[in-house]
């Protein structure tokens, strides 16, 4: 009966501590998405989209149509001022496929079939020190931003050694010395220098799993650091025990990028929810802009410095 009684007594506690819970979720609102870059030696470059609803489609075609044509999108250095022009992938000028491959992060071959459309700048290139303001008019609407491209750190030795118990496999390692005294934030990028097979040089510039990173813990030190090869991690054709590896004998471009402390907030969250996407323990994060106006996205600035990397002991 005791037992009987203490039953009854945790079930109808229970019960009194049931709630139910209605969770009001928001309507979608469409938004501008601004994909702004500018570097040194090269013209700025900008991509225009529109937010998607979660429940649409999620096919290519939904992605191509998500593009913004027709918007007039103007960037100054404060001297002078450029309107950039609408390029459409399927139709580039001479000798910008490699530069659109780059930025895109697609093959030539595969990027000429598609109609990416995007503004470039056909007066302003970027130099080191200087602020880029972006106006973009979409549909009556004004959206605004600013950017700076700062003085560049380089890499104070790059090289390459086995990592054990490989022995013609390894990561690519640098020393760095990072400015002492002030805030400072990297982007790591790598492209393959070797040929390709069919005896072509591939141009795409490819990110390591998080290559945005800042000297949050190292302002002013000189360390050693290691990064893996995204070139071929996802490559079948590359044996499963050497993905994410250097072989002995390849040829590495390295860029080292500096970007602004806003820039690079944008970026490591987007990392981070990129990596992070379906795990339903991560903590959601909010991406942050630096577009003023109401719109999403980014205009940032990178000041690169590049070396080569020699895979040999």
């Amino acid at each position: 009966m005791k037992n009987l009684i203490y039953t009854i007594s945790v079930f109808m506690l229970l019960q009194s501590c049931t709630k139910e819970v209605e969770i009001a979720i928001p309507g979608y609102e469409e938004q501008l998405v601004v994909d702004g870059v500018i570097k040194t030696g090269e013209p700025a470059i900008v991509l225009l989209s529109s937010t998607a609803n979660i429940y649409s489609p999620t096919n290519l075609s939904a992605y191509l149509n998500g593009f913004i044509s027709g918007a007039q999108v103007v960037v100054s250095d404060g001297v002078m001022s450029d309107t950039l022009i609408e390029i459409c992938t399927d139709n580039l000028p001479p000798g910008t496929e490699e530069l659109a491959a780059a930025f895109f992060g697609i093959p030539v071959e595969d990027l000429v079939q598609l109609n990416l459309c995007g503004y470039f700048s056909t007066s302003i290139v970027g130099e080191v020190g200087k602020t880029y303001s972006l106006e973009v008019n979409v549909d009556g609407e004004t959206y605004s931003s600013s950017t700076s491209i700062l003085e560049p750190t380089a890499l104070d030795s790059l090289y390459w050694k086995p990592e054990p118990p490989l022995e013609n496999h390894g990561f690519s390692w640098a020393t760095l010395t990072d400015p002492i005294g002030s805030y400072d934030a990297y982007l790591w990028e790598v492209k393959q220098l070797n040929q390709l097979e069919d005896g072509t040089l591939d141009p795409v510039s490819y990110k390591t799993f998080s290559p945005f990173f800042d000297d949050i813990f190292f302002d002013g030190l000189t360390f050693d650091f290691a990064y893996e090869n995204p070139i071929n991690f996802f490559d079948e054709d590359v044996n499963p025990d050497y993905r994410g590896y250097y072989e002995e004998g390849d040829t590495i471009l390295v860029t080292l990028s500096k970007l602004g402390k806003t820039e690079f907030d944008f970026f490591e969250k987007k990392y981070n929810q990129i990596y992070t996407a379906g795990n339903p323990f991560a903590t959601p994060t909010n991406i942050p802009s630096n577009i003023e106006g109401g719109a999403l996205g980014i205009w940032a600035g990178f000041s690169p410095v590049s070396d080569t990397l020699y895979c040999q002991p």
